[in-house]
C-alpha cells in the first residue's frame, strides 16, 4: 500500500490541485489530501516490522514523502538480514543518505554497524525518534542522525579526511524531483575505494534508469537483487580503481 500511497500523494501535489489554487503549506495540503484520499490516512500510525529478530516500530508522518517507508527501504532491510556474509555489517562504518523513517539504519544497527543516519532537516525529528525508540536497549554502537542536503556543504560537514564508510546505504532516492544530480555527485563524494554502495529503489520512470545509467558510467555496478512484485532493484556500486 506505500507505492500506491505515494503515487497518490505524488500525483495531487503534482497535477491534482485546481489551476487557481495557491499553495496553502503542508499543514492545509494535508487536510486536503485526507479528505480526498480518506482510506489513506489509517497508514500514518505505527507500523511494525520485523528483521534478525527484532521487532522495529516505525513512526510515519504523511508530511514528508521521507517520512513514509518505501519499498526500497523494505528491499534492502530484507537482503541485509538475508547476506549476512557476503555483507557483514558488524564494526563497519555506515552511511545512510536520505534515511527517511530510519528502518534501514536501524537494520543495519542491529546487524552491529557504526549507523550514521542523515536526510533533510524536516524529517530528522521523526527519523531521530524511530532510530532511538528502536535502539535504546541493544547492545549495538550508538547511531548518529544528521543532516545532509544532497550536494550541500559535504567538505565543511563530512570532510574527507575524518569520514571514511565503508557503506553507503541508499532507498528510494531516486523519483521526481530536482536533486539528482546533487544526489549523484553525493554518492560519488562518498564512495572511495573501498567502500560499497547499496542502493535499492523502485524503477517506473525513464528518469531513474537514466539515473541508473549515470551511476554505471562512474562505478562498477552490480545488480544483487531485483525485486519483481515491488518493481525495485537493488544494487551494489564500487569507485573504478583503474
Amino acid at each position: 500500500h506505500h507505492q500506491h500511497l505515494h503515487d497518490i500523494l505524488w500525483h495531487s501535489m503534482n497535477y491534482g490541485m485546481p489551476q487557481n489554487t495557491t499553495y496553502l503549506g503542508p499543514e492545509i495540503t494535508l487536510k486536503i489530501l485526507q479528505n480526498w484520499v480518506p482510506r489513506v490516512s489509517p497508514y500514518f500510525d505505527k507500523e511494525h516490522y520485523t528483521y534478525v529478530g527484532h521487532q522495529i516500530i516505525i513512526q510515519e508522518s504523511i508530511e514528508h514523502f521521507g517520512a513514509v517507508v518505501w519499498p526500497g527501504a523494505l528491499a534492502l532491510s530484507q537482503y541485509l538480514e538475508s547476506n549476512q556474509e557476503q555483507f557483514n555489517l558488524k564494526d563497519k562504518k555506515v552511511l545512510e543518505i536520505g534515511a527517511g523513517t530510519g528502518l534501514v539504519s536501524i537494520v543495519a544497527c542491529i546487524l552491529g554497524a557504526y549507523v550514521t543516519a542523515t536526510d533533510l532537516p524536516e524529517v530528522l525529528e521523526n527519523l531521530s525518534n524511530n532510530i532511538s525508540r528502536n535502539t535504546q536497549n541493544m547492545n549495538a554502537h550508538k547511531p548518529e542522525v544528521r543532516k545532509l542536503v544532497w550536494g550541500e556543504g559535504l567538505n565543511e560537514d563530512f570532510p574527507v579526511s575524518t569520514y571514511h564508510y565503508d557503506f553507503i546505504l541508499a532507498t528510494d532516492v531516486v523519483y521526481h524531483h530536482a536533486a539528482l544530480d546533487q544526489l549523484l555527485a553525493t554518492m560519488v563524494y562518498f564512495c572511495k575505494p573501498g567502500t560499497v554502495l547499496l542502493w535499492a529503489n523502485k524503477f517506473r520512470f525513464t528518469t531513474d534508469y537514466e539515473f541508473l545509467e549515470k551511476l554505471g558510467n562512474i562505478f562498477n555496478t552490480t545488480i544483487l537483487a531485483e525485486f519483481p512484485e515491488s518493481n525495485v532493484k537493488l544494487l551494489k556500486a564500487t569507485v573504478r580503481e583503474n
